[in-house]
């Protein structure tokens, strides 16, 4: 099995640092317990989110309705913006992803020993820092500010329903200030390559800041493309990983008009009853460095990375239905990368 031609079997890539926030888990630790203890974190959508009522309906075919009403949710955080330098005034119109990704790199950098008071996080090595994250096509702040440009068509329904013509603007602005406003610091707080972005911006780094959107597998896109920074010494230390805060009505009626939605509200993976998939929100990462580097600087190593794969289905069923054959190849594709057969697992 041994591949003499693949690059992380000469340069294997050390896993140094984690960070973590997910549904019922606010770090590491958190998350870890609730596995071990086997924790269902699947619930109905919390009020502050969206109301229920506004839009389930259990008929999976009525129109603007969604029929699943569960997911995970993250906890409440705590965010501080004065800790990273960021005005408070510009909070509403910066997306949550935005937010909880400077969350995540903290604790990521400090769990790798290299957070904003250590030593070891010199300037020459920020400035060989990069940020490779998988991140969906939209963001949660998306919504409410497009909706508000949906004013014209308002004010027209309000006219056809034989509205006073001088009554008009005045329930128009009220409608509008249920939404976010539009202003100078609203198309970078929506954009979900700001996430990586400000990132890099805060910490100072100057490595590679880049979003990767490879839908499910997105997260994994992005440690792929992160290896390869490191693989061929661009960067010397790479935060990847994956953000995604957005369990919006938006994304609820995208996935029951597929429809993909689990109709019994479980998620049972390889099991012959599965019947969807559910959402949920979380942020992952990892800080990464040359195995070879990592043992020199005497980082603490959680794991080792020795080989990658991937692959698509080609022309199958449909765009986004999954093909077992497909992904059978990207995992016999990584045990030929590592140098190790699947019978060593």
């Amino acid at each position: 099995m041994m591949n003499i031609n693949s690059s992380l079997q000469k340069t294997p890539i050390a896993v140094i640092g984690l960070s973590a926030m997910f549904a019922d888990a606010k770090n590491v630790e958190e998350f870890w317990t609730n596995i071990i203890q086997a924790k269902d974190s699947i619930k109905e959508v919390p009020a502050d989110r969206w109301l229920i009522e506004d839009y389930y309906d259990e008929d999976m075919f009525a129109p603007d309705k969604t029929y699943c009403k569960v997911g995970g949710f993250l906890p409440k955080i705590d965010f501080n913006p004065m800790e990273f330098g960021l005005p408070p005034n510009i909070l509403e119109v910066t997306d949550a992803s935005q937010l909880l990704g400077l969350v995540a790199a903290r604790d990521a950098f400090e769990d790798a020993g290299y957070g904003r008071k250590s030593e070891k996080f010199t300037a020459e090595l920020k400035a060989k820092t990069g940020v490779l994250l998988g991140v969906g096509g939209g963001q949660k702040l998306i919504t409410p500010l497009i909706a508000r440009l949906q004013y014209p068509i308002w004010e027209r329904a309000l006219r056809a329903s034989g509205i006073a013509e001088n009554d008009i603007p005045n329930i128009v602005d009220k409608m509008k200030k249920a939404y976010v406003g539009w202003n100078e610091n609203s198309f970078p707080g929506l954009l979900g390559n700001v996430i990586s972005g400000r990132i890099t911006n805060r910490f100072d780094l100057g490595g590679i800041n880049s979003v990767v959107d490879a839908a499910c597998a997105a997260s994994l896109s992005a440690i792929k493309m992160a290896l390869s920074e490191l693989v061929e010494g661009r960067c010397d230390m790479m935060l990847t990983g994956g953000v995604d805060t957005d369990n919006s009505p938006f994304m609820y009626m995208s996935f029951s008009k597929t429809p993909a939605f689990s109709k019994s509200g479980k998620i049972t993976p390889f099991a012959d009853d599965a019947d969807g998939m559910l959402i949920g929100e979380g942020l992952g990462m990892l800080v990464l460095k040359r195995l070879e580097d990592a043992e020199r600087d005497g980082d603490n190593i959680y794991a080792v990375i020795k080989g990658v794969g991937t692959s698509s289905d080609g022309r199958f069923k449909s765009v986004y239905a999954p093909r077992p054959s497909g992904q059978a190849m990207a995992m016999n594709r990584t045990y030929e990368d590592a140098g190790y057969g699947p019978e060593t697992v």
